[in-house]
């Protein structure tokens, strides 16, 4: 079994090597059905969304992310590897509607929504293989073959079940959240998806110095629209505030 390590160094020849004896002897399969009957270890992963190529950042979560099921399953316990697809979100859309020439949320229902979202279904799965491939490279064990998707009807469903369980248990409550929100997309957004799209922008500005009456001091305003300025008779200002 084992064999004299050999002092050629090549590591992606080795790679391969390894991933060929695991999937010859089904080694993944194996350790599922070596573990079935015992006590349950469940490990909810965040999946990846298949419509973005995976990069070196995907390298240590997935990494990471393999580390616990093998520990659980080390220590004696059944893990099951199922893997997933995010199929949802603005990231999707936003895709599609440059693909379609489309331009926010009037012009997707003059497209129609339906085909709109087919369209979106389709994109979802465009790196798909990548994905696999890039998984099995860094030895992230997964059943790819039977994995749950997020736009299925079942899975979608399933959730539904979930919160109306949470909502008969009177463990959900009604509040109120400060989010950012997209005029364009017409939706709230997530910080991700805020992020997605940030980037450093040159932006002309003026500060403008206001003198305060009776005094030698100034209040210094900043604004955007210096071309409103002509109108501006005095700066509103709450005593009861600290600016800076």
């Amino acid at each position: 079994m084992y064999k004299k390590v050999s002092t050629n160094m090549n590591f992606v020849d080795r790679e391969r090597e390894t991933l060929k004896f695991w999937q010859e002897n089904k080694i993944f399969e194996s350790q599922l059905s070596e573990s079935a009957g015992r006590q349950t270890f469940t490990f909810y992963d965040g999946p990846p969304t298949a419509n973005g190529k995976p990069h070196i950042g995907h390298v240590l979560t997935r990494v990471i992310k393999d580390m616990i099921p093998r520990y659980q399953w080390m220590k004696g316990r059944d893990v099951p590897r199922k893997a997933g697809w995010d199929t949802h979100g603005l990231p999707v859309e936003i895709e599609v509607e440059k693909k379609l020439g489309l331009d926010g949320k009037e012009q997707i229902e003059q497209y129609g929504l339906e085909p709109f979202i087919n369209e979106c279904k389709e994109s979802v799965w465009k790196y798909k293989g990548m994905w696999e491939d890039f998984s099995g490279t860094v030895g992230f064990w997964a059943d790819m073959d039977n994995p749950y998707v997020t736009y299925d009807n079942n899975f979608i469903e399933s959730e539904w079940w979930a919160l109306k369980q949470i909502w008969d248990k009177g463990l959900l409550y009604k509040g109120f959240k400060i989010v950012p929100y997209c005029p364009r997309c017409g939706t709230p957004l997530s910080a991700q998806e805020v992020a997605q799209g940030y980037k450093t922008v040159k932006e002309r500005s003026a500060v403008v110095r206001f003198k305060v009456v009776g005094e030698d001091a100034y209040f210094l305003a900043w604004t955007t629209t210096p071309w409103t300025l002509p109108s501006n008779l005095a700066l509103c200002m709450n005593p009861d505030e600290t600016y800076c």
